[in-house]
């Protein structure tokens, strides 16, 4: 069933969970031993995140270092079709535009139809870890719409290939990402909400948006988008905090803001385990409030914390 047809059919608020595909020469049974427990919550859908290639520089045995492309987390394509098999719930498997032409793009959309996953989250992804901005695949595409126009065609029948003649139709369900604090690149929230209105008359139907750890802030958003006449469903992204690291690194890395109150307990605690109960302290009453003012669906970034995030569980439900 695709993420639409959920939000449309739904009552109250849905859950969904998001992971990372193994690192390449790992099993599939960790990524189900996080996702076991979390399964009891019943999650309406499970997002996969994708990876691009990265450059290393490899010795060889003359010497000389080469570089070299690799995909550390490759087979999110094939863990979506695992994930639907094994719970008997649907996959949405993240597309991105970094690292990948049209072509390649094109051939995981077929595979993924022929898997029956209608499904697929479009974001142009970030630049490699050691480039400062984003460049576009040579043969692919640079902004997130375009790749929302891509997979739009392919629901028309449209291929990359304009001599394939009455191709098959796909049906695919197309979220976006959305940005409650901005898009980092964009100059302001009014900019960044005009590029999401243009995806969505590219083709999107739904947004996923990004993490946020202030309420208010998804709120407010929810509010700009309606002014701009912007209606799809807005889910919402949601993360636990689990070190105190991560008051420097999420700002840094999302570039979102930590609410002072939140911020002022975790330098309070003395050990990690003291800030994630302070996390999850903090997740469950944003889910609580979300849940109240029905938000359409509250979505976790579980990456590496399925603990966190099943005590949350427990507690809200």
């Amino acid at each position: 069933m695709k993420v639409s047809e959920h939000i449309a059919n739904a009552d109250n608020t849905l859950f969904s969970f998001e992971v990372l595909p193994p690192m390449k020469g790992k099993s599939i049974d960790s990524l189900y031993a996080h996702l076991d427990p979390l399964m009891e919550f019943k999650p309406s859908f499970i997002n996969v995140t994708y990876h691009r290639s990265e450059q290393i520089f490899k010795k060889r045995s003359d010497g000389i270092f080469e570089k070299i492309d690799i995909r550390k987390r490759p087979g999110t394509v094939g863990i979506c079709a695992a994930i639907m098999n094994h719970y008997q719930v649907d996959a949405v498997p993240h597309l991105i535009c970094g690292g990948f032409s049209k072509d390649e793009t094109e051939n995981a959309l077929i595979d993924l139809n022929f898997l029956g996953i209608d499904n697929v989250l479009a974001l142009r992804g970030d630049a490699p870890k050691n480039e400062k901005v984003f460049v576009a695949h040579p043969h692919g595409h640079r902004f997130a719409i375009d790749l929302v126009k891509q997979i739009d065609n392919l629901n028309k029948g449209i291929y990359v290939e304009d001599d394939i003649v009455e191709g098959v139709k796909t049906d695919f369900s197309i979220g976006i990402a959305g940005y409650p604090e901005k898009h980092f690149e964009a100059p302001n929230l009014e900019i960044d909400i005009m590029y999401t209105k243009e995806k969505m008359n590219a083709g999107a139907d739904y947004i996923t948006t990004q993490m946020f750890f202030n309420n208010a802030k998804y709120f407010e958003y929810l509010e700009a988008l309606k002014a701009a006449n912007i209606n799809m469903p807005v889910i919402a992204g949601l993360k636990p905090i689990s070190t105190k690291k991560q008051l420097s690194i999420l700002p840094s890395v999302f570039h979102v803001d930590l609410p002072t109150e939140l911020s002022m307990e975790i330098m309070k605690c003395k050990t990690d385990k003291d800030v994630e109960q302070v996390g999850e302290d903090w997740l469950v009453m944003q889910c609580k409030e979300l849940i109240a003012k029905k938000a359409p669906v509250v979505h976790f970034y579980t990456l590496g914390k399925p603990q966190i995030v099943y005590n949350v569980m427990k507690r809200i439900l």
